[in-house]
């Protein structure tokens, strides 16, 4: 019997494998409205495309990123918004639904 512990990671990256993908993934954190969840996708996303590659495209140092996309990382909002462009996705607004 296999034990847990021998079992691969399970890491989201691996599966964000297209532009809807990941859009799908960031605007599922997005409406939850979690920042510490938001935080994590930014991060999720980043690592299916490459830290290194997402840090170039952002203009950020790769050693930046990870210490703003880390457990205890506050991005500043000028930072999500230049990694949401170098990932080649945006942010958009649209109303609250009426309960």
């Amino acid at each position: 019997m296999t034990s847990i512990k021998d079992m691969p990671r399970f890491d989201a990256s691996d599966y964000l494998d297209s532009p809807e993908a990941r859009a799908d993934y960031m605007a599922a954190a997005l409406e939850d409205g979690d920042v510490a969840q938001i935080r994590r996708a930014l991060g999720t996303v980043a690592r299916s495309l490459g830290m290194t590659a997402v840090a170039e495209e952002a203009g950020l140092g790769r050693e930046s990123l990870y210490k703003a996309l880390g457990e205890t990382g506050n991005p500043e909002f000028v930072t999500v918004l230049k990694l949401m462009k170098a990932m080649g996705l945006k942010l958009s607004a649209l109303p609250i639904a009426a309960d």
